[in-house]
């Protein structure tokens, strides 16, 4: 049975990025980012050219889907909650319900996922 599960990039280096994937027996990464870039030079290694060398190295499967991506709005709701909270987006632990709930509504159940094939698991010899 395949499970889905999400990680943003803050909080993460590059390699403990790649670290919890493994982890987390992630074969497949989609990014669902509307810009594909991450500003700071902290970040540079989720930025998409970066990410994808780096997931291409650690055999795991990239695709962009910009259609899974919140909306403005979406990102809005988020912002107010960081702020009534007193967090910024990159020391949040959480996502707002509300926008976890209209995410959930608006985008994840209106796109058809079918279509999303995951790599088989990569046997090692021996």
């Amino acid at each position: 049975m395949l499970r889905m599960v999400t990680v943003g990039v803050y909080g993460f280096g590059g390699e403990s990025f790649l670290r919890r994937l493994r982890q987390a027996d992630v074969r497949l990464l989609l990014d669902v980012r509307q810009r594909r870039g991450v500003r700071g030079a902290e970040y540079a290694w989720a930025n998409a050219r970066q990410l994808q060398a780096s997931l291409a190295r650690a055999r795991i499967a990239y695709e962009h889907h910009r259609e899974l991506a919140p909306t403005t709005e979406l990102r809005r709701i988020q912002y107010a909650e960081d702020d009534r909270q007193g967090v910024g987006k990159r020391s949040r632990r959480e996502l707002a319900a509300e926008y976890t709930r209209l995410y959930t509504t608006e985008i994840l159940d209106r796109v058809d996922l079918t279509p999303i094939e995951v790599p088989p698991v990569a046997r090692t010899p021996g």
